[in-house]
């Protein structure tokens, strides 16, 4: 598995002499933070604090290139230019054959998805076809990893992104200033309010289809989202699961476990590890 094909993706690009500016005032994400070859999760908010669009950011010659499903490409594209007023930044959709993952040697002019660093793990992307589709194990690897993505795991303006741990892998700031959204997320953040986390499930033999409801005690936890064989990510309520004896998915039983670099523990009070 060196390379993996994801038709599914697109990318948008923007340039322009106020396009950082226009981006770092809009996105959670903290574009002061992005080096060289280097793609950060981020989203754009409804001004509820609910994530709209979730995507990778990278830096190009002339600006940025966003990554998202090619199904939000265009409500994103449009959604930009909405926003974008009298900046002077071009927002295009830049004609490709979807994007590429690389697990080993990619070529120079890939970027590093800095979402699987915190996993110890090494991923590059490059937009493209440049290998074979295999969504089996790239939803093996995100699960692996805690790579929650939009479709997969979570429907559009139905997740906070503390439900997604962007608290925790780099996609939300707290410290540039303001972005869409961001009062009611520094909200969450500073009242410790979260309640629903991303956490690795297994099950005892293979697990149900994504969208599933996880019982703890017989009480609705949350819902399967992405599953390979009898793994799978889930975004659960982390009191019901920490003071739960049962966990289950359809009639298969199942473990919960924190990925490891969030410091999501499962204690009854959903506190975190500092």
């Amino acid at each position: 598995m060196a390379e993996i094909h994801l038709p599914e993706r697109a990318v948008i690009t923007l340039a322009g002499d106020d396009a950082e500016h226009f981006l770092q005032n809009l996105i959670t994400t903290d574009l002061d933070r992005i080096g060289p070859a280097e793609a950060w999760p981020g989203a754009l908010l409804t001004p509820q604090g609910k994530v709209m669009f979730d995507f990778l950011i990278s830096r190009t010659d002339t600006g940025f290139a966003i990554e998202t499903h090619a199904e939000d490409a265009a409500s994103l594209l449009q959604r930009l230019t909405l926003y974008k007023l009298r900046a002077k930044v071009t927002i295009a959709h830049e004609e490709t054959d979807g994007v590429t993952i690389f697990t080993g040697d990619a070529p120079g002019a890939a970027v590093t998805d800095m979402r699987f660093s915190p996993a110890g793990m090494t991923v590059k992307r490059l937009p493209g076809r440049h290998g074979e589709a295999d969504p089996e194990a790239y939803t093996a690897l995100r699960i692996e990893a805690g790579v929650p993505e939009m479709h997969a795991d979570h429907a559009p303006q139905d997740a906070f992104p503390h439900d997604l741990l962007f608290d925790k892998n780099g996609a939300v700031s707290f410290k540039k200033g303001c972005f869409v959204g961001q009062e009611v997320v520094s909200r969450m953040q500073h009242r410790g309010t979260a309640r629903r986390r991303l956490v690795m499930v297994r099950g005892g033999e293979a697990l149900p289809a994504a969208g599933t409801t996880v019982h703890a005690d017989g009480k609705p936890a949350g819902e399967l989202g992405s599953v390979a064989g009898d793994a799978a990510m889930a975004i659960l309520r982390i009191d019901r699961v920490a003071s739960a004896e049962n966990l289950t998915a359809g009639d298969v039983a199942m473990t919960v476990t924190p990925y490891a670099w969030s410091g999501i523990t499962l204690e009854a009070s959903g506190a975190e590890a500092e």
